[in-house]
């Protein structure tokens, strides 16, 4: 048997000025409630579909609840998941109405033969399966995001969660969940609904991403992170080269990553990354700043 591990992420957005303890009591609450569910044999997709719908659910991350509006005032969320045992993948873009759109691309890969809905077609998708609506977006949003400028002006202000995990039969999974850049065109999808930007698992690997999404789209940012295992690098090296590479382009954001072996890397080139661990031996850890 596997001991489990898994890591977590906010968003890469923080800033130096801000005080996080809200959301540093509230990832290490979510990796000790994924740790019980682990230790009693959950599965790796279970538990990143849990963990990312806590930290929708908050409001404390620029996700599900606390997302922020689009240029227009509408709400438009993304998210995915890639289960690492048998290459499956579940994901919405531009989804509207809905509580939790990582439960929403949990059914798109359950019950449908895509891997990606979008817009209208994923909300009544979502209609149909009878997932949980939103009433008054009015009082469900905390626009967590709301008036905080963590980029120049003309820049891609951003905000994300993420989740790692590695269960008890040495299965890996990751998910993302996001409402995407601040002040983002209508329509505008990121990386976190793409499987191999935003989102990647497989038999070795898991990988979540948070950041200026454009900049993971056009690096192929969690799925060359995982090739580059493959091809003999170390988790750190490889996942350090993904986010060098992001800034060489004059991107920012981080990653978290996991593989079979339970050992995790969380690189960053923004001023911090909200991120929660636990590792195989049974040790937690939150940091925010912290290399």
């Amino acid at each position: 048997m596997t001991r489990p591990a898994l890591i977590l992420h906010g968003g890469a957005g923080a800033r130096r000025e801000k005080n996080y303890d809200r959301e540093v009591a509230h990832m290490r609450a979510v990796v000790e409630a994924m740790r019980d569910r682990l230790q009693s044999g959950a599965s790796a997709l279970d538990v990143v579909v849990e963990a990312v719908t806590m930290l929708e659910d908050s409001g404390l991350y620029v996700a599900g609840r606390g997302a922020s509006p689009n240029l227009a005032g509408a709400f438009e969320l993304d998210a995915s998941l890639m289960d690492g045992s048998n290459g499956k993948a579940g994901s919405v873009a531009a989804l509207q109405g809905f509580t939790n759109p990582i439960r929403v691309a949990r059914a798109v890969m359950d019950h449908t033969p895509h891997v990606m809905l979008a817009g209208e077609g994923a909300a009544l998708f979502a209609l149909d399966q009878g997932l949980d609506r939103i009433g008054d977006e009015a009082e469900w949003f905390t626009r967590a995001g709301q008036g905080e400028d963590n980029h120049p002006p003309g820049t891609l202000s951003h905000g994300t969660v993420g989740c790692c995990v590695l269960d008890t039969q040495g299965r890996l999974a990751a998910g993302t969940s996001t409402a995407g850049v601040f002040g983002k065109m209508p329509g505008r999808v990121g990386d976190t609904p793409l499987p191999a930007a935003g989102t990647w698992a497989d038999g070795q690997v898991a990988a979540s991403a948070t950041g200026q999404g454009e900049y993971f789209i056009r690096t192929a940012a969690c799925a060359r992170l995982a090739w580059q295992v493959e091809a003999g690098q170390t988790l750190d090296a490889a996942a350090r080269g993904v986010i060098d590479r992001i800034g060489a382009l004059g991107g920012d954001g981080g990653l978290i990553a996991l593989d079979r072996e339970g050992r995790i890397a969380h690189p960053f080139n923004s001023q911090g990354m909200k991120r929660a661990w636990l590792t195989p031996g049974g040790e937690i850890g939150v940091e925010v700043f912290g290399r």
